[in-house]
């Protein structure tokens, strides 16, 4: 049975999660009030995940996080409230450690938490079969890759990359987009299964980490060379058009996909139709099989396909699934990801 620690400042909130856990089949080992004593009762209880609370007196949930990723490295499940501050918030838990987040409808002191108790258990099922120890931090990142070496006749003309991530995704791709040169040319499309509210934060955070220029998709963005979307929350986000290296995006909500929107298998299937240009697919860490026909399509229609391998993956799942279609070529641990991406895209590789 899978044993979690809950923290949170409120006595209500408390138990409000340990509930819909122990209803769930999670075995609630403890709880804490704030992040000095979540520290402390991790390295009593050695849990299998702990689910955290963003701000709290004492030590907040930012600060916890690194000092349980440096003390006793344990998968963390970030609950955040879907304001501007929580998501940011958020965003500095996960590059400090924590695997995945999960939002909180109607606020800090969430009435509605219990409307979501099946997405709740699933997500703590999630982020404690992963390893703390893959999830990535950019002050971890080996910045290898030597942006000034490299002229732009080095590579074939607009080339399309497709991102897809889950648990564990964000530093990943956070690290291979800082990687990459902006005169490689790409249109960048960026897929992590991530709450609605956050994935806004998490564009702003690739767009400052790196040299292209990214936002979050909206109905209608168009983007050319040197510029990436990621996918909203809440919604597919497919390619629409495609002419003279120019991609064209439309957003829905239609039916969920391996239970998850955006879709990774949604947005490589919509690209591989329309882009008649090269298209690198990229399958990073998480739970489950999306993106498996996403690489296919790519596959089919004559692109390059690339999977994290399984020792610097925090969840073995989706790149897993990927390889399992016969359709990836290379498989490369975290590290090697942003120089497989740029090799793909080489002339005359």
């Amino acid at each position: 049975m899978t044993r979690a620690l809950v923290v949170d400042d409120s006595h209500f909130m408390r138990t409000v999660i340990s509930d819909i856990l122990e209803e769930g089949g999670i075995d609630v080992v403890d709880q804490a009030q704030n992040g000095k004593q979540a520290v402390a009762k991790v390295a009593e209880h050695e849990p299998d995940v702990v689910t955290m609370d963003v701000e709290m007196p004492e030590m907040n949930g930012i600060d916890a996080v690194r000092e349980i990723m440096d003390r006793i490295p344990t998968p963390v499940l970030m609950l955040s409230a879907l304001t501007t501050e929580g998501a940011d918030a958020t965003m500095q838990a996960l590059s400090n450690g924590a695997v995945d987040a999960f939002a909180k409808p109607g606020g800090t002191i969430s009435t509605e938490l219990s409307g979501s108790r099946e997405e709740l258990v699933a997500a703590v099922q999630s982020v404690a079969a992963a390893n703390p120890q893959a999830v990535r931090t950019p002050a971890q990142r080996d910045d290898t890759t030597a942006t000034s070496t490299t002229t732009p006749d080095e590579f074939i003309e607009h080339p399309t990359l497709i991102i897809g991530a889950s648990t564990g995704g964000p530093n990943v791709v956070e690290s291979v987009l800082a990687s990459l040169p902006r005169n490689a040319g790409f249109r960048v499309l960026v897929v992590q299964h991530m709450p609605e509210g956050f994935t806004s934060r998490f564009a702003a955070r690739l767009d400052a980490s790196s040299e292209y220029d990214i936002r979050e998709a909206h109905d209608g963005a168009r983007i050319g060379t040197g510029e990436g979307l990621v996918a909203a929350g809440d919604y597919h986000m497919r390619v629409s058009a495609y002419s003279n290296g120019r991609l064209r995006v439309r957003l829905d909500q239609g039916e969920r996909q391996h239970s998850v929107r955006p879709a990774i298998d949604a947005t490589m299937e919509s690209a591989a139709e329309l882009v008649d240009d090269h298209v690198t697919a990229a399958v990073f860490t998480g739970m489950g099989a999306d993106g498996a026909e996403g690489v296919r399509a790519i596959k089919a229609a004559g692109g390059h396909v690339i999977a994290q391998d399984e020792s610097t993956c925090a969840v073995f799942g989706i790149p897993a699934r990927a390889i399992e279609t016969g359709c990836v070529d290379d498989v490369l641990p975290a590290e090697e990801l942003a120089a497989g991406i740029i090799d793909s895209v080489r002339r005359g590789s």
